[in-house]
């Protein structure tokens, strides 16, 4: 995934613009349908293609935009009322486990030219947890086996092996090996 970068939402291609409201539909589908069932796979499969991975599981509702932009690994579980705007990047990496109403953001809107989006890419390393009401904020790396507290709002990147609570999301402790 490259680093920032800005989209100008004036110039969106039809194209671009199609993509979106498809995946909007199949998004609002998704949180219609019946959990684990082949339905409810196939939607996710026709949303995340293969960024995928397998073994994840993503309870709705889910609310992502830009889906096309999410890379998620193997064995992730992200629970309900997970919210994604990916116009940045999202990645997660295998065994990452999201709590409820976690928030991964990685695009904000220009100060002064509202229709601009800033764009950089969140990151989630192999194995962190991220505690319900978490908000992951653009550029945010969290490192492997780190631990987000609940309501933590993560302004800069998470070592790798420590535990980080509040707003801002401060350390507060390291999680031996």
């Amino acid at each position: 995934m490259s680093e920032s970068f800005s989209v100008d939402l004036r110039k969106s291609t039809p194209e671009e613009i199609e993509l979106r409201k498809h995946q909007a539909q199949l998004i609002f589908e998704l949180n219609q349908t019946m959990p684990y069932t082949e339905k409810y796979q196939q939607l996710l499969q026709s949303l995340f293609g293969d960024r995928l991975g397998e073994g994840a599981v993503i309870h709705a509702p889910l609310t992502c935009v830009c889906a096309d932009m999410v890379s998620i690994g193997k064995r992730v579980v992200i629970m309900n009322n997970c919210l994604m705007m990916a116009r940045g990047g999202i990645t997660i990496d295998d065994d990452v486990m999201i709590a409820a109403n976690a928030q991964l953001i990685s695009n904000n809107h220009d100060l002064h030219e509202r229709q601009i989006l800033l764009c950089n890419p969140v990151h989630i390393c192999k194995n962190a947890w991220i505690g319900a009401g978490a908000t992951i904020l653009p550029g945010v790396t969290i490192g492997e086996n780190a631990v987000v507290g609940a309501c933590s709002v993560v302004t800069k990147d998470v070592a790798p092996n420590t535990i980080v609570v509040g707003n801002p999301a401060k350390c507060i402790k390291t999680i031996d090996a």
